[in-house]
């Protein structure tokens, strides 16, 4: 089977996004480990699945990470499937449907996506936690890093506040940190430099996929998190290692997270007959 892909990014955070909206494809855990695959695939931090729309959101995505799992929702994924349908059907204003809910988008008039992320989810329940705790203070440190903040973006994110960011392996304390048994579902590890009350440098270690050029969600969490801690104020600059996002926090508390999309390239992809 041939199946078509488009590779898009934004802000560096790389997506395969294949279309299913004309019928199953038979993405399994192995295809998308094979698709991710810097070296013998095409390449990504996750795969997106478009699927048909449903009553009050125009697409309903899929987001499998190379390790086989499942992610809730991922801002600059669906920034970039705005833009893909968009650009089919000329509407400026679009809701992507996630499992962790509906986001709506907008497609501004210099081409920069915006997504509503919704508010973030701040009870040790919610996020998950293995069990009551104070979400604003965790008891987890790793190496020299300690003390993070809590909340959830349709994902559980950490985040972790640190004087320099270029400073520590995350690579090397990123897998235990996502791992830890605080976190039942695994968690998204954000390591933050507040450089200013309206800005922040930026690293994520995402679960599932490892440490990537940027994070929605994860810039969401952070802002958010710093906010709650009251290092910064409403609107923030999140400078990722791929690019620059820019977060407001409304007075509702819903997240608003603006930044660039582009396509890299189209291709075809061959399934073989095994889908293992």
């Amino acid at each position: 089977m041939h199946v078509p892909f488009r590779k898009m990014h934004g802000c560096g955070n790389d997506f395969v996004i294949l279309d299913a909206r004309a019928g199953t494809l038979g993405l399994t855990p192995a295809r998308a480990a094979a698709i991710a695959d810097r070296h013998f695939g095409v390449g990504c931090d996750q795969i997106i699945l478009i699927s048909p729309p449903e009553a009050g959101a125009d697409a309903f995505i899929r987001i499998c990470n190379p390790d086989g799992s499942e992610a809730g929702a991922c801002g600059n994924a669906t920034r970039c499937v705005a833009s893909l349908l968009a650009g089919e059907s000329g509407a400026r204003r679009l809701v992507i449907r996630t499992t962790s809910g509906d986001l709506p988008t907008e497609i501004l008039s210099d081409g920069q996506v915006r997504v509503d992320m919704g508010r973030a989810r701040l009870e040790w329940d919610q996020i998950p936690l293995a069990h009551p705790m104070d979400t604003l203070h965790l008891p987890l440190a790793c190496g020299s890093v300690a003390d993070p903040a809590a909340c959830s973006m349709g994902n559980p994110h950490a985040t972790f506040f640190v004087p320099d960011v270029m400073a520590l392996d995350i690579s090397a304390i990123g897998p235990a940190l996502e791992k830890n048994p605080i976190f039942p579902d695994r968690a998204n590890i954000g390591f933050a430099h507040v450089l200013s009350p309206g800005e922040i440098r930026l690293r994520v270690w995402e679960r599932g996929a490892g440490l990537t050029l940027a994070c929605g969600s994860g810039a969401c969490a952070a802002m958010v998190n710093a906010h709650r801690r009251g290092l910064v104020g409403r609107r923030t600059t999140i400078i990722a290692d791929g690019g620059v996002l820019e977060l407001a926090l409304r007075e509702d508390d819903h997240v608003l997270m603006t930044g660039p999309v582009a396509t890299s390239f189209t291709g075809m992809l061959e399934f073989s007959d095994d889908p293992s």
